[in-house]
């Protein structure tokens, strides 16, 4: 086979050539001209950002006969042995398939021979946080001391993994994921040289889903170009990738923001039909509509943005969405992408998530709108003091017809106990009534202040019990109890169900043992307007007004915000 891969084929062979990796190609080169390298260097970064490749290069520069130089003749003996790999003194190893003692001990026993043909030994290590914990160990003198003619180069895409002994012996140098401006150049020079056409946006979309790896967008336009033919274009790119083309993506945007249910939906449909990955689609509408958030904010910052290209349709979306929607929308699809990752039925969870945002109304109301609601409110207000004043004579006239009542001592009220609901569950007032004398504020701001990473744990340790609570709140809370409002009789029910883990994982959250009390929120706000009342002091008229059978009735028309009660 005579056919070789793009990646592989256009290698780097010189520092210069090594995209994106100016800071660590500028001092290596420095450190060899001026003949001061070190005799260990540790390289990490991510796949693909050039760390062998950078290793190999160096190798070349400090063993070129033409040495002590900044690049590689690639002309030399020397320089050419080590590039098709005819030098034995150049030991390339994969750690991944030599994680044992032994194989250390090999290099260990074999470091202090001197190179055969070249001036120094380079033995480069690549994936090395594959090696065993005792590998490393016997790795470590040599790599401290090793002979003067012995470098060593270990290469790794995961360094925390790697023993601190070992990298306090090495120079380390991080390889940064590369811009994806840096990628399209240099893929358009390859395009050149190799005599393919390439539209601008397919590299662009090859960069983006290359995701800072030179490798990797290689290896995705040499699959576009075997897919494409002759000239490569976005839609050859995008069949490769997976990936949705940026006018789908604004044009789902928009039917969201404008609440246009069955559009959106029947787009999702055909990308769905068309053979995208749900998870990528989602993955590229969270990291579009963050471009579309940053471009707002920062218009001039072109260069932040990873997944769109501004055009005159990301312009006009820009100008069209809210801040508050799209931040909404990227809260509400990060929630989809943790979901369909254990899911089955991906496609359920995004309609979901597209008609919950088509749903979300946060655009600002128009002029028109506001003044219709503002005509409303004033016709509500009109009617509501026309009532108010009905009421006031009817009060009158029933007040000159009846005579004063016996002033009598004040009846305690009592609370009328609600029967037990279908779920037969029975709210325990006398203990909840207990718990607000006991209650303090202190107690209940430290559950509040703990409640979400409680529901966080808890949904990790019993996803069932996390869903009675979820949507409950602490509503009362004294040394020993806490008093929770739920917001049907049935969550309370099912809480009791799973009460024991509940509180266990309640328990480790806030670091104190509470025992939990539910009670539906409708109870919750009575009880809790029952014992504010009985905190405050009442008067023998407030008391009257209390037993005053249609002094009660104005209030259920009008309410206390609106009733005034005269002698």
């Amino acid at each position: 086979m005579s056919y070789q891969a793009l990646y592989r084929v256009w290698r780097p062979r010189n520092f210069t050539d090594v995209v994106g990796q100016s800071h660590i190609t500028r001092t290596l080169q420095n450190a060899i001209e001026q003949e001061k390298f070190s005799h260990a260097y540790l390289f990490s970064g991510p796949r693909g950002t050039g760390k062998t490749s950078a290793a190999k290069i160096f190798a070349k520069t400090i063993n070129c006969e033409k040495a002590p130089v900044r690049e590689p003749c690639n002309e030399c003996a020397a320089c050419r042995g080590i590039q098709d790999g005819s030098i034995s003194d150049i030991i390339e190893m994969d750690a991944a398939s030599h994680t044992s003692v032994e194989d250390i001990r090999e290099i260990r026993d074999k470091v202090k021979y001197a190179s055969s043909v070249v001036p120094y030994k380079v033995y480069i290590i690549d994936e090395v946080h594959m090696i065993s914990v005792n590998a490393f160990n016997a790795l470590l003198k040599t790599l401290e001391e090793p002979p003067k003619h012995v470098v060593f180069i270990l290469a790794t895409t995961e360094p925390h993994k790697i023993p601190l002994t070992i990298i306090s012996r090495c120079q380390r140098f991080d390889f940064k994921p590369i811009t994806s401006q840096s990628i399209v150049e240099r893929m358009r020079i390859i395009m050149e040289k190799e005599e393919i056409s390439v539209s601008d946006d397919a590299l662009e979309t090859v960069a983006l889903a290359a995701e800072g790896g030179m490798r990797d967008a290689l290896s995705i336009l040499d699959q576009a170009i075997s897919y494409s033919g002759e000239s490569v274009t976005l839609p050859d790119v995008l069949a490769v990738t997976g990936s949705v083309s940026q006018q789908i993506l604004s044009d789902i945007v928009q039917e969201m923001y404008e609440q246009d249910v069955q559009k959106a939906l029947k787009s999702l449909d055909e990308i769905i039909q068309n053979g995208k990955d749900p998870g990528r689609f989602v993955f590229d509408l969270i990291y579009f509509l963050r471009d579309l958030l940053l471009y707002q904010s920062a218009p001039s910052l072109e260069g932040i943005l990873e997944r769109a290209m501004v055009n005159d349709r990301f312009t006009e979306l820009s100008q069209l969405v809210t801040v508050e929607w799209i931040q909404n929308a990227i809260k509400e699809l990060n929630q989809c992408q943790q979901e369909i990752k254990w899911s089955n039925s991906p496609k359920v969870f995004i309609e979901i998530a597209i008609l919950s945002l088509s749903s979300n109304d946060t655009k600002p109301a128009s002029n028109t709108e506001a003044a219709t609601t503002t005509l409303v409110n004033d016709e509500a207000f009109t009617k509501l003091a026309s009532k108010v004043d009905i009421l006031e004579k009817e009060l009158q006239k029933w007040k000159s017809a009846t005579p004063a009542p016996q002033s009598a001592p004040a009846r305690e009220q009592r609370r009328s106990q609600p029967r037990a609901s279908k779920n037969s569950y029975k709210t325990p007032y006398e203990k909840i009534r207990h718990v607000l004398q006991t209650a303090e504020k202190a107690s209940l701001k430290q559950v509040q202040s703990e409640w979400a990473s409680f529901l966080s744990a808890l949904k990790m340790t019993n996803a069932p019990a996390h869903a009675t609570i979820q949507d409950s709140k602490p509503a009362a809370a004294s040394d020993k109890a806490l008093v929770v409002a739920f917001k049907y009789e049935i969550h309370c029910s099912l809480f009791l169900d799973n009460r024991e883990t509940i509180e266990s994982v309640l328990t480790k959250s806030i670091g104190k043992e509470l025992t939990i009390i539910p009670i539906p929120e409708n109870n919750w706000q009575e009880l809790r307007n029952e014992y504010i009342n009985k905190q405050e002091p009442t008067s023998s008229q407030q008391a009257e007004d209390t037993t005053d059978p249609l002094i009660e009735e104005a209030r259920k028309l009008v309410g206390d915000d609106l009733l005034e009660i005269h002698d």
